[in-house]
This record gives structure tokens, C-alpha cells and sequence, in this order.
């Protein structure tokens, strides 16, 4: 009894401002928040109306395009009609060039994820001679741009037979994809605690199974994060595809260029394959949207 009329007779500094606030302060703030939300949904409609642009130009007829706007079809539905994409799927270079898009894409994602994951265990807590320096040579090697590399790497592939293979294309944007997963794993991997690890040794386990069992696990938003950034960066590129393939490796980038340098009028493929080129990064973003966020938000509260 004594413990609640004690309770009661505090006064709870919260509630106090709350109450304190005048009527115009409280209606001031109630009208802040509600600002910001309406503005912050005015922004996303407007950064989404080019992709609900696409997407509608997509399920429109050829003439229809060229005699109005994409925005007639909210007055005109039955213009909407699958068509493009029955062109889409008939035509033999865009459905093989997004199969060398996943060809190219997938194993350059794995191969950046799990090198970049043990040379960044290896650097966070593996000692070796000139450990430090080692780590420094990599992470210079941030700021060599692609453009540089992009000539001599080409001779090179030349004189060793992968100029113009899908190899090649996944050879290249490997090497420039480790020196970011490294410097990114590297970091996140050496704030585990490391009685974690001790812990983990004293119990018998090696160094692959301590990365397999203790440190993939906790390390799972980072390596998210990277595969995230390392499949969206391969599968937009143009750059290096135009450099590195020919007309039976060419991605689905090159291959939308080519009919556009060849058909300059062919809106009906175009279309439907530039918003499947798009949507597929987008639904793969989403799909693992929880686990990029938890990755880029790692470290900065402990």
C-alpha cells in the first residue's frame, strides 16, 4: 500500500510535458507528423511513376503507344492486353540473353560472397605475416575504377581463349566485386566477440568448422547485404557486358541496346523486357529486404 501512494504521489516527467504542452503546440506537433508522412507517400508515388509507366506501356498495343500516352489506359482499359509479351517470348534473342543474364549474375554473386566471406574471416582473426598490409593492399584496390582495367583485361582474355565467353564476363566482375566484400565482411566479422570464438576452439573446432558453424551465422545480414548490392550491380551492368561478350553471351542489357539500335520502333519487345529486367533485381531486393537492412544498420548500436 505503501509502495503505491509512493508511486502515486511521483510525478512521471513525460506525462508532465504532455501536459504541460498548449493546445497549439500539441496540434502543431500532431500536424508535423502527419506533414511528413503525406510528403514522404507524395515522393514514393512520384519515384514509382516511371516503373508503373513501363509496366503499362508493357500491356499496351504498339498503335496504341504511338497515338497517346500511357496514362490513357485509366480511362481506356481495354487497352491492356499480354500480347507484348507472347512477342517477348517468341523472340529467341531477349529470352537467351536473360538466361545468360542468370548464367552471368548467379555465379558472380556466389563466387564475391563466399571468397569475400573467408578472406574476411582470414583477415578479421587468422594471424599471418604482413596480415595488415595485406588488408591495405586490398582495400586500395577500392578505388581503381573499372574503366581502367577494362582494355587490358580485354587483351588478356584475348591471348587466354575468354574473350567474349560468359566466363570471362564472371571472371571480371568477380575480381572487381572481392576488394568491397572483403573490406565490408573483414569489418563486420571483427566485432564478434572473441570469447565467442575461444569458446568454440576449447570445444574442439577447427577454423572451417568455427567459420561454418559460428561465423556465417552471425555474419548472415552482412553477407545479405553483399549479395544484395554484388546481384544488382552484375545484372544492371551494360559497361562491361558491351566489352566482354558477343552476340551469343550478351546479356539482357546489350541485348535491349541492340534492338534498340536496330529496331529504333519496336516499343512492343522493348518494353515488356526492360520492366522484366527490372522487376527481377526489384522482387530479389525485396525478397530479402529484412536481412539488407539488419546488414547496413550492423555496427552502428551496440
Amino acid at each position: 500500500m505503501t509502495a503505491t501512494a509512493g508511486s502515486i504521489g511521483k510525478a512521471d516527467p513525460a506525462g508532465t510535458v504532455k501536459a504541460g504542452q498548449s493546445l497549439a503546440s500539441r496540434i502543431t506537433e500532431r500536424l508535423s507528423g502527419g506533414l511528413v508522412r503525406v510528403v514522404l507517400i507524395v515522393v514514393g508515388l512520384f519515384w514509382l511513376v516511371p516503373t508503373i509507366g513501363l509496366l503499362i506501356s508493357s500491356l499496351r498495343a504498339p498503335q496504341d503507344m504511338s497515338a497517346s500516352g500511357w496514362w490513357t489506359v485509366f480511362t481506356k482499359p481495354s487497352q491492356l492486353t499480354v500480347d507484348s509479351y507472347q512477342k517477348l517470348l517468341e523472340n529467341s534473342d531477349i529470352t537467351h540473353s536473360l538466361v545468360n543474364t542468370v548464367l552471368i549474375t548467379v555465379p558472380a554473386t556466389v563466387l564475391v560472397v563466399v571468397v569475400g566471406a573467408l578472406a574476411g574471416y582470414a583477415f578479421a582473426w587468422m594471424e599471418f605475416p604482413g596480415r595488415d598490409w595485406w588488408f591495405l593492399g586490398v582495400v586500395s584496390l577500392l578505388v581503381v575504377p573499372v574503366q581502367v582495367a577494362l582494355i587490358p583485361i580485354a587483351e588478356l582474355f584475348g591471348k587466354i581463349g575468354l574473350f567474349g565467353s560468359i566466363l570471362g564476363v564472371i571472371l571480371f566482375h568477380t575480381g572487381f566485386g572481392l576488394p568491397f566484400a572483403v573490406f565490408l565482411l573483414r569489418n563486420f566479422f571483427a566485432e564478434i566477440p572473441r570469447e565467442l570464438l575461444e569458446a568454440a576452439r576449447l570445444d574442439g573446432a577447427g577454423e572451417l568448422r568455427l567459420f561454418a558453424r559460428v561465423v556465417m551465422p552471425l555474419g548472415g545480414p552482412a553477407i545479405a547485404s553483399l549479395g544484395i548490392f554484388q546481384f544488382l550491380w552484375v545484372w544492371n551492368d551494360m559497361l562491361v557486358a558491351l566489352v566482354f561478350t558477343k552476340s551469343g553471351t550478351q546479356p539482357i542489357t546489350v541485348a535491349l541496346q541492340t534492338q534498340v539500335r536496330q529496331f529504333g520502333n519496336n516499343i512492343d519487345v522493348l518494353a515488356p523486357g526492360a520492366f522484366i529486367s527490372m522487376v527481377i533485381p526489384l522482387a530479389v531486393f525485396f525478397a530479402f529486404q529484412r536481412q539488407f537492412v539488419s546488414g547496413v544498420m550492423a555496427g552502428a548500436v551496440k
